[in-house]
């Protein structure tokens, strides 16, 4: 069996005013064409297929022209509903589109087998099965209490969703039995440690805001999807949010992709990473206006259609010409410029130098503390003491975390020695 999963794909989608009809159609083309050449038995789309959930008439019109096309090449399509989706939408056409070998889920269902679906192979034979869940909204899961806290509440959620995936997955070993065939699982969720971008609206599951990986039951593989980055989950190879098809933000980057599976006569699939062609990208760069054209030239891909931009123009100072100034040194460039800041000069080589924003875990707490002193603008002066006594606060932390450290080995030791 050969499954593509894929997820995020916002058909509908206004960037900053501007339609991105053509950039999925092209990405719907291209999949299309690898479901053909591929060979591929199953399609699972883990969530998030419409932007809004109002989706403009056009952005409806692809969807189902694309759901069309796949079933003429024989392929089950799986569907499922994402925070972005609304599931009256989803389900209006659901019994229409069973009829073209795609099956919609999106929203919990009723009963808990309702959300496990067969899997089959081009010859009609059952070569899987698939824990589907969508996004699960507060109100299907829980209803709250008056009186609990937030962490009860958030506590109690976490356990009632991993009860869901843990009782699902039992069904599909039921249903297996001994045949030895794999077990996928879905979610449309955030798990903890993963990479976010801006473009992912935040979704609280009631007051959980990320689910712990290691809550999910052994799925042979598991389809991710919210999180636009592609990226595996809780170091496994077999779990993976696809990512966006498009980078939906500024900051996102720009390596887009789906994941091809390969189920032989092992249950862990052989994972293959299929690069989505750019069709345009989104950059974001802080430079000098002298070094605009320069900076330029450096980061632009290759891309059908042209660039868009936010830039940040660093110690310009104030200049009432500076959009008609930008406009006229990149009008030569195949780029479109959306957003244009002022910003001051900070750490100026780290920003000229890196793509992408550097994050918090890549940074040591006095590397951060020495950022905020030069964002802030304290007098030179003054930055040594402060540093000095920043780090006498930072050796006294950390002092405290080993004495803590020491004792709780401490009580563990003499709890296994015998009275």
């Amino acid at each position: 069996m050969r499954v593509i999963h894929t997820s995020d794909w916002h058909l509908g989608q206004h960037f900053m005013g501007k339609s991105r009809q053509a950039e999925h159609q092209a990405f719907l083309n291209w999949l299309l064409e690898q479901l053909d050449t591929e060979k591929v038995d199953v399609l699972v789309i883990a969530g998030d297929i419409f932007d809004t959930t109002t989706p403009p008439s056009y952005a409806r019109e692809q969807y189902y022209s694309f759901l069309t096309r796949t079933h003429g090449l024989g392929v089950q399509t799986i569907v499922l509903g994402g925070n972005h989706d609304a599931v009256s939408t989803l389900d209006e056409s659901r019994q229409l589109l069973a009829c073209l070998n795609t099956r919609v889920i999106a929203g919990r269902q009723q009963h808990l087998s309702d959300h496990l679906l067969p899997l089959h192979n081009r010859d009609g034979a059952t070569a899987g099965w698939l824990c589907a869940l969508p996004y699960l909204r507060p109100r299907e899961m829980m209803q709250s209490q008056a009186g609990d806290s937030s962490d009860a509440k958030a506590s109690q959620l976490k356990d009632t969703i991993a009860t869901l995936y843990t009782d699902l997955y039992k069904e599909a070993e039921t249903a297996r039995a001994d045949s030895g065939l794999p077990i996928i699982g879905t979610g449309h969720l955030t798990t903890l440690h993963s990479k976010t971008s801006e473009s992912e609206r935040e979704i609280y599951i009631g007051t959980l805001d990320a689910f712990p990986a290691q809550l999910f039951p052994p799925f042979d593989y598991l389809a991710l999807g919210h999180l636009h980055r592609p990226q595996i989950v809780s170091r496994n190879e077999c779990w993976r949010y696809s990512g966006s098809p498009l980078p939906l933000s500024f900051n996102e980057g720009l390596k887009k992709e789906v994941v091809l599976l390969d189920f032989s006569e092992s249950a862990t699939p052989a994972i293959r990473l299929l690069d989505i062609p750019c069709q345009r990208a989104l950059l974001s760069i802080s430079t000098t206006l002298d070094l605009l054209e320069q900076r330029l030239e450096g980061l632009l891909p290759e891309a059908p259609l042209d660039a868009w931009l936010d830039i940040e123009i660093l110690d310009e100072g104030y200049r009432s010409d500076l959009q008609q100034e930008i406009a006229e040194r990149v009008k030569d460039l195949p780029v479109e410029v959306l957003k244009v800041r002022r910003g001051k000069v900070r750490q100026t080589s780290l920003l000229m130098e890196e793509e992408e924003p550097v994050t918090l875990d890549e940074l040591s707490p006095m590397e951060v503390f020495s950022t905020r002193l030069s964002a802030d603008d304290v007098p030179a002066a003054q930055q040594p003491a402060l540093t000095a006594c920043f780090r006498e606060v930072l050796d006294s932390l950390q002092e405290q975390e080993q004495q803590l450290a020491a004792s709780a080995d401490g009580r563990a030791v003499n709890q296994e020695v015998p009275s």
